[in-house]
């Protein structure tokens, strides 16, 4: 993941400071799903310490990892937008300790706060532009006849 996709560089501080204040600590066991593919996404997390492997589940075959995410890294960018379903799954692949974020409550204050809706809105878009590309990558290394010949 680039720079400008963790939290403390997306965000400028007010809006990294109001969001922080909506957030509660929690903690996850290795090998803990936190979300399944297709299923409510109603909260999301920032990593404080500890990997999250996120993953896309392929017909006929085990859930393909597409990317491991670390400190300061955003879990979860559906419950930004409608329906607010998973387009991925997400395990602990070490302990996790993380802030958790109630989803509603985040919308919410982007509604009340253009400013923070803006900041937010340009940090999750970002986000999934490169969930997207390192799903592509990560794809066609597993079933492209010549790999996706990036080196990235």
């Amino acid at each position: 993941m680039t720079s400008a996709t963790t939290m403390t560089t997306a965000l400028p501080a007010e809006q990294r400071a109001a969001l922080m204040r909506l957030a509660r600590e929690v903690a996850f066991a290795a090998g803990t799903r936190l979300f399944e593919e297709g299923g409510r996404a109603d909260r999301f997390w920032i990593v404080r310490t500890g990997t999250v492997a996120l993953d896309l589940r392929v017909p006929g075959r085990r859930p393909a990892v597409i990317e491991t995410l670390g400190h300061s890294e955003l879990i979860g960018w559906s419950w930004h937008f409608p329906p607010y379903r998973w387009q991925l799954g997400a395990e602990a692949t070490s302990p996790v300790r993380a802030y958790e974020f109630d989803a509603g409550s985040v919308r919410a204050l982007c509604a009340e706060d253009p400013a923070f809706g803006r900041a937010i809105a340009c940090w999750v878009g970002r986000v999934v532009a490169q969930r997207l590309h390192a799903s592509r990558i990560r794809l066609l290394d597993l079933y492209a006849p010549y790999g996706s010949g990036s080196l990235v």
